[in-house]
């Protein structure tokens, strides 16, 4: 499929520069990808481009390439394929290039390209996305969304584990959205792409959110309280960090003084990877006290090679 998406482009791209009617024949021999071992695998190849660009709505046809009308060539037009300008006043401009650096879909930002077709960006179009980054499980998201919405319940996957969900809400934090809702008669928080083989629901309210719900307060303190573990361990914190490291910590969490200005942590964390990502921006300022498996996993990860 992305042979045949790069040769229509291929195609398209040379049609609209050529400035003139071209035949098969140098389409053939001038077009990446049309390099077919026989004449008949090269016609069929054509026809099936020429059908696809006409429907998507691209004006192809043909014209003489000479003044003695003998031949002929294939033509697209820019003025014909060209869009009309919408005449889009200076705010309007302004306003669409703003939604397109707001969100990222698949960790990507639109391209500015769009924005001048439309007359041209504003002077400060330049930077990278102002806030969300939407995440690459688009389709999933879409699905999610969809349960939250209409009320339906959602059955899915979670760690090869199977999982039934009324959907109350979604949430985006630290680039990554988390659906939170009710499985297993409590109030669990999932990650969206970490989700797999989702099915909805086919009936529409079939349960009721709890009143005066909010999504925002079903996600946890600090990212290392969204999981599925229930472990609870205890890190020192030397105190060059400690005040960094009480800033972080949930009220989840148990706080001693060790001396000399030094801390030890007690709190339950959920997602062990996370936890060990937090871990790793201390560097040498904090060791993990408990429990001795997590240490170890601790150790062995920051000493893997890269």
């Amino acid at each position: 499929m992305q042979r045949v998406v790069e040769r229509i482009l291929n195609l398209l791209a040379f049609l609209l520069t050529v400035g003139r009617p071209v035949t098969a024949e140098e389409i053939r021999n001038t077009v990446n990808g049309y390099d077919q071992p026989s004449d008949e695998a090269f016609r069929r190849t054509f026809e099936r481009d020429k059908d696809l660009l006409r429907r998507l709505g691209v004006p192809l046809h043909l014209e003489h390439t000479d003044a003695w009308e003998v031949e002929q060539g294939y033509v697209v037009s820019p003025d014909q394929y060209a869009l009309p300008d919408p005449g889009l006043t200076d705010e309007e401009r302004t306003a669409l290039w703003l939604a397109t650096r707001m969100v990222r879909l698949g960790g990507q930002a639109p391209g500015p390209g769009a924005i001048f077709k439309l007359g041209g960006a504003p002077i400060a179009a330049a930077g990278d996305p102002l806030t969300a980054d939407l995440g690459a499980e688009a389709e999933t998201l879409a699905e999610v969304f969809r349960a939250v919405t209409d009320r339906r319940t959602l059955q899915f996957e979670y760690h090869d584990e199977p999982r039934t969900m009324r959907p109350w809400g979604l949430v985006h934090r630290m680039g990554h959205w988390y659906v939170v809702g009710e499985a297993a008669k409590d109030k669990r928080t999932f990650r969206v792409d970490r989700m797999s083989a989702i099915t909805v629901g086919t009936k529409a309210g079939a349960f009721e959110r709890p009143k005066g719900f909010r999504a925002s307060e079903g996600f946890p303190d600090a990212p290392w309280e969204a999981g599925e573990a229930d472990v609870e361990v205890t890190v020192r914190f030397d105190a060059e960090v400690a005040w960094w490291a009480r800033r972080q910590l949930s009220n989840a969490a148990h706080v001693v003084d060790a001396g000399a200005g030094a801390i030890d942590a007690t709190f339950p964390v959920a997602s062990p990877d996370a936890f060990i990502g937090w871990m790793i921006g201390f560097e040498d300022s904090a060791e993990i006290l408990a429990p001795d498996d997590l240490r170890r996993r601790f150790v062995e990860h920051v000493g893997a090679p890269g």
